[in-house]
């Protein structure tokens, strides 16, 4: 159960947007799934929870985008990415956002076998329930395109029921058709049979109108993704007020699908080391910062000789010896 004091009017929750860094002010019950909240860059609960999602992931702590170190060495692709982080993402790590209908162009449902086992991560918010069936295939290709310790970071909405619910099972062959004031959906089934549906689901975003081509459920969409061959399924479901994480529901939270336990290449620890050297005038003051603390989970910095512990925090000690020349020929 989430803390009731989060989704009262009575109660103004001041955020930092871990997207964009604006800082806001909103009562406890204005934060949902899909309204603008951040009056900077528009993000949303949904996108807030997803990079820090991502932030959790790869380095431990929650993080805004700003404060992410710069890892070049990190590989990620993003399908259909909204802009409000993707262009961010960019700047660092090797990042591109891919589209289905336009460049750059990724169909998920058969991407190229030259890009597989290339990725650390895969970022899909609001996809999955868009693709043609079987959502299994799609899954498998996501499994296929992640090195062998990658994960997948997803968002879709769905249900607590206990299975996924196809709408259109038998899709082959298909288009829309507008007759009239109604858009309908024609489709030729592996048989050969001509169907028509209409009452057609639609969801929109940067990309335009998309077809929902099924409801998923938690239990359904764990399942489909281990039987695609990931190890470990965990929703991320804590909120994390100081970056508006405050979610109205417990349902639809984003998805971390690893296919082992994520851990930073030799490459991607070089490159921390980098920028460890070129911190090295201000290290004494970021004793109890992201920094430090990274360093200590990389195993680059023995906390016993360079930190004393006073009360909750940890401060440098007096015998500081730490040698940026010997640490990044290590």
């Amino acid at each position: 159960m989430r803390p009731a004091q989060h989704r009262t009017a009575r109660v103004k929750i001041d955020f930092t947007c871990n997207i964009c860094g604006n800082s806001n002010r909103l009562p406890g019950e204005s934060f949902e799934r899909e309204k603008a909240s951040c009056s900077g860059c528009g993000s949303n609960v949904r996108t807030r929870g997803l990079v820090q999602a991502l932030s959790l992931e790869l380095f431990g702590v929650s993080l805004a985008i700003t404060d992410f170190p710069r890892v070049k060495s990190l590989r990620g692709i993003g399908l259909s990415d909204s802009r409000q982080y993707a262009d961010r993402l960019a700047g660092k790590f090797d990042y591109r956002n891919t589209y289905y209908a336009r460049e750059p162009r990724l169909d998920i449902m058969n991407p190229p076998p030259d890009e597989f086992g290339k990725y650390d991560f895969l970022l899909a918010s609001e996809v999955f329930e868009h693709v043609p069936p079987p959502v299994e295939v799609a899954f498998q290709n996501a499994f296929r395109l992640l090195k062998p310790d990658g994960f997948l970071l997803l968002t879709v909405p769905y249900s607590l029921g206990d299975s996924i619910i196809e709408h259109y099972p038998g899709l082959n062959q298909f288009g829309l058709v507008r007759v009239g004031d109604r858009m309908l959906l024609v489709n030729c089934s592996p048989a050969g049979d001509v169907q028509v549906f209409d009452n057609l689901v639609f969801h929109f975003g940067g990309s335009g109108a998309a077809l929902e081509v099924r409801e998923f459920s938690e239990a359904g969409l764990k399942e489909a993704l281990r039987g695609a061959g990931f190890s470990n399924v965990h929703i991320c479901s804590a909120d994390y007020p100081p970056f508006g994480v405050v979610r109205p529901e417990s349902w639809s939270l984003p998805v971390v699908a690893r296919k082992a336990p994520f851990g930073f290449s030799q490459e991607a620890a070089r490159d921390m080391l980098a920028q460890w050297a070129a911190l090295r005038k201000s290290f004494r003051e970021l004793g109890g910062e992201f920094w430090v603390r990274l360093g200590f989970k990389l195993g680059l910095i023995d906390r016993r000789r360079y930190f004393t512990a006073r009360g909750n925090r940890l401060e440098p000690s007096a015998t500081d010896s730490y040698n940026d020349e010997e640490q990044t020929k290590q």
